[in-house]
C-alpha cells in the first residue's frame, strides 16, 4: 500500500473556455486511483508559472490531483487582445476548468475543491457560492471588497489612472489596441498596485528566464471597483479556509475577516506576512501545510 509523500506527474493540457482555450497543467499522485482534485486560480495579472506549481506539488504529494491554470488573453493561454483582463471571462474560465476536471476518468470529479489566491481568491469565494456540489474552497489573502481596496490605494493614485481609463474605454469603442495600466508599481506611482511590496513581490515570484508582464487593460478597473466577491461568503455552505495576511497591503484583512465569519462552514487562519509572502520560504510553508491538512480533512474519503 503506497503512503504519502507520493510520486506525481505533471502534464500539460488545454481546455476550452469561451471562445479561446486556457493552458493548465495536470498533477496527478501516482498510485492512486481517481484522486480527489483541486483547480488553482491565481490573482490579479498572474500566471501559473508564478508559483502555483509550488502548491500543486505539495496536493499531489498528498494524494490529490490539481489542475493549475492560466487566465485566458494571459501567458501561454489563448485569447486576443491579449492582457485584457475581465471578472466576468475570468469566472467563465473557472466555470470550464470544474467542467473539465469533472469529466476528467482520471480523477474522481465528485470530490472537487477550489483554491484561489489574491484577486483568485475572491474568484475562488465567488466560484464556491455558485457550486454547491464542490467539497471544499481555499481562499489566500484573497481580494474581497474592491471599495475597500481602492481606498487602501488612496484617492490620489485613483484619479491619477482615470485618464488611461477613458482613454482605453475610446480605443474599444473605436476598435483599437487596448490602453495599458500597470499592474504594479512603486509607491507613488499609477498602478493598480504601488504598496511598498507590490512590484517586489511579482518579481518575486517569477521564474528564472520568463519575464512579468506588468501591464493590463485599464478598462478593467471599473469591474475591479465594483467587485466585491466577499459578500458572497455567507452563500458558501461547504467548508471553506481563508488564510489571511495580517499585514497585508492589497486586501485589507479586517474587511476580509469580517466577511470571512459570515461563511458557515468557514475557517480563518490569520498569518504574520505580507500579501506577496504566501508563496516564498518559511510563510509558504506554514500556509501549504494547513492547507494540505485541510484539504486532505475534507477530499479524502
Amino acid at each position: 500500500m503506497l503512503t504519502p509523500p507520493y510520486k506525481f506527474t505533471r502534464r500539460s493540457i488545454r481546455f476550452m473556455s469561451g471562445e479561446a482555450y486556457c493552458s493548465a497543467w495536470l498533477y496527478l499522485p501516482v498510485g492512486v486511483v481517481q484522486p480527489p482534485v483541486v483547480v488553482l486560480g491565481h490573482g490579479l495579472g498572474a500566471v501559473r508559472e508564478m508559483r502555483l506549481d509550488a502548491y500543486s506539488e505539495r496536493f499531489a504529494a498528498a494524494g490529490i490531483a490539481t489542475l493549475a491554470f492560466t487566465y485566458r488573453y494571459f501567458g501561454d493561454s489563448g485569447g486576443t487582445p491579449r492582457q485584457l483582463m475581465s471578472v466576468r471571462r475570468q469566472l467563465a474560465d473557472w466555470d470550464a476548468a470544474l467542467d473539465f476536471v469533472k469529466s476528467c476518468p482520471e480523477v474522481d470529479g465528485g470530490r472537487v475543491a477550489i483554491w484561489g489566491s489574491s484577486f483568485g481568491g475572491g474568484h475562488a469565494i465567488e466560484v464556491a457560492s455558485r457550486h454547491p456540489e464542490l467539497k471544499a474552497a481555499i481562499s489566500q489573502c484573497p481580494f474581497t471588497d474592491g471599495l475597500e481596496s481602492a481606498a487602501a490605494l488612496g484617492l490620489r493614485a485613483s484619479l491619477r489612472i482615470t485618464p488611461t481609463v477613458m482613454r482605453d474605454f475610446a480605443a474599444r469603442l473605436f476598435g483599437r489596441e487596448p490602453v495599458m495600466v500597470p499592474i504594479a508599481a512603486l509607491p507613488g506611482r499609477p498602478a493598480l498596485m504601488n504598496a511598498h511590496d507590490a512590484l517586489p513581490g511579482y518579481q518575486a515570484l517569477m521564474p528564472k528566464g520568463m519575464r512579468f508582464v506588468n501591464h493590463v487593460a485599464a478598462r478593467v478597473i471599473p469591474e475591479i471597483i465594483s467587485y466585491r466577491p466577499g459578500r458572497r461568503a455567507a452563500k458558501v455552505r461547504f467548508p471553506i479556509l481563508f488564510c489571511v495576511s495580517r499585514t497585508d497591503t492589497v486586501t485589507p484583512p479586517e474587511r476580509t475577516i469580517a466577511m470571512a465569519a459570515r461563511a458557515p462552514r468557514g475557517e480563518t487562519k490569520v498569518y504574520d506576512c505580507g500579501h506577496f509572502d504566501f508563496y516564498l520560504g518559511n510563510h509558504f510553508e506554514e500556509a501549504v501545510t494547513d492547507q494540505t491538512e485541510f484539504l486532505k480533512r475534507h477530499l479524502h474519503p
